[in-house]
């Protein structure tokens, strides 16, 4: 660029020359009197050079290299080079060569497009994402091959899954990443909340979190050194959580990584030690407890939902889970729908809506919502409205919902309202309302 910038100014300076040479005694010896009819040979002002600005000589390597001079090629040559041209595969001069035969010669044109076309088709662009379901096929593959003498539980899939995926994603963040800020959201008796922090404390309140499922199985907790955790009754995920970031004497960073991977393993090695009798095991959220079948369900789908909080906080794109493990994730919201209506209605959020002319007894059929979940991952649920011991009925079917799967798991995990949701509805509008209510409220810090 400085040697451009260089001849630029030379260009001007000689252009403030070029009418003292233009016409005239200057382009004659002798002056305007001159004797001789014949014109002189012309002999050009010197230009101005850099060594008269006192400025060094450009280095050949700013002037560029020199462009390359086409062979002279025969037709027939010339055109048996077109596949490999197309292929960008020939040398400089072969490229200049067929580059300006092209030019003329109209049949070799239309072959060298067609050529290349035919090149963009063997190229398909793809992303550089790999395909969320490609871990679980290459793991499939590998195990039909040889099986493992420790099989991973099928309800542990999905975390494991989505642990790896999230880690994956950690693995090249610098520091700026690491900081970048990430705002938790969910819902709070019927309103939006949300809490800030960053990258790094998103990882921190997944190892807060995923402790609860380590100290029910016998693992190291990792809030077992914060002293004031138990003193202030940080025994919930929330609690735990801010716990976790006050003990940090400085903001939680990178190394944060390391023990949160190191629990997750840790977690996945045991319960496929400990086989399907471990999933009997209850894991305690303070305020509500669910088998460890379903914790591990819960962890994942939260594993999921904050790493597209840290994907989108960093500008990079997140694919949803493997559609298995995702139809798993909404089978386990679907599940605590009912408990979360009778919550509701005890927190007076919900209204009792028409009842059926009797009480509904525990295990008999009640007035129900059939939730339709579209796409790979979805299905269908029957929800019973008037009570968690109700059993969902098409004999008693009041209302109808249908949502995208990743739609209603954004719901259920607070990054949606209940009146954004794009939902089909038919029926009863209050108890769509309570069930849409009720999945809002499955969302937590």
């Amino acid at each position: 660029m400085s040697g451009t910038g260089r001849f630029e100014e030379h260009d001007e300076h000689d252009g403030g020359n070029a009418g003292g040479r233009g016409g005239g005694s200057g382009d004659v010896p002798g002056g305007a009197g001159g004797h001789d009819p014949t014109p002189m040979p012309r002999i050009p002002t010197p230009r101005a050079s850099v060594e008269d600005s006192g400025l060094p000589l450009p280095d050949l390597a700013d002037l560029g290299d020199p462009a390359p001079v086409p062979p002279d090629l025969s037709h027939d040559v010339l055109k048996s080079l077109l596949g490999a041209w197309a292929l960008a595969a020939c040398s400089a001069a072969e490229t200049a060569a067929v580059e300006q035969h092209l030019g003329g010669c109209g049949p070799c044109a239309d072959e060298a497009r067609r050529l290349r076309e035919a090149v963009g088709l063997l190229h398909q662009p793809e992303s550089l994402d790999l395909d969320p379901g490609l871990r679980t096929r290459v793991l499939e593959n590998c195990l039909n091959r040889r099986p493992p003498r420790i099989p991973l539980p099928g309800w542990a899939a999905p975390y494991d899954a989505e642990t790896a995926r999230l880690d994956a994603l950690l693995q090249d963040f610098g520091d700026a990443e690491w900081h970048a800020p990430v705002r938790l959201r969910w819902f709070e008796a019927d309103a939006p909340t949300n809490r800030r922090t960053t990258v790094a404390g998103v990882i921190a309140h997944l190892l807060s979190v995923d402790g609860l499922v380590a100290a029910a199985l016998g693992l190291e907790d990792p809030l077992a050194e914060v002293a004031d955790a138990a003193a202030e009754g940080a025994t919930g995920p929330a609690g735990r959580t801010e716990a976790y970031w006050r003990a940090s004497h400085f903001p939680p960073n990178r190394s944060v990584r390391g023990p949160w991977r190191e629990q997750s393993h840790g977690l996945v090695r045991t319960v496929s030690f400990t086989g399907s009798h471990a999933g009997r095991l209850t894991v305690s959220y303070d305020d509500f407890a669910l088998p460890l079948h379903d914790a591990m369900l819960d962890r994942a789908f939260e594993c999921w939902v904050h790493a597209e909080d840290i994907a989108e906080a960093v500008d990079y794109p997140y694919e949803p889970p493997a559609p298995r493990h995702l139809n798993r994730m909404i089978d386990l919201a679907a599940r605590l729908l009912p408990t979360a209506l009778a919550e509701r209605r005890r927190a007076g959020l919900s209204e009792p809506g028409r009842r059926t002319p009797h009480l509904v007894p525990a295990g008999a059929p009640g007035r129900s919502l059939r939730l339709e979940i579209e796409g790979a991952a979805g299905g269908e649920w029957l929800i019973p409205l008037d009570s968690p011991a109700a059993v969902g009925s098409a004999d008693f079917e009041v209302a109808h919902v249908a949502l995208d799967g990743v739609e209603f798991c954004r719901l259920a995990a607070g990054h949606v309202s209940p009146q954004d949701a794009a939902v089909g509805q038919d029926g009863d509008r209050q108890a769509i309302r309570d069930v849409l209510y009720a999945a809002a409220s499955l969302s937590r810090m």
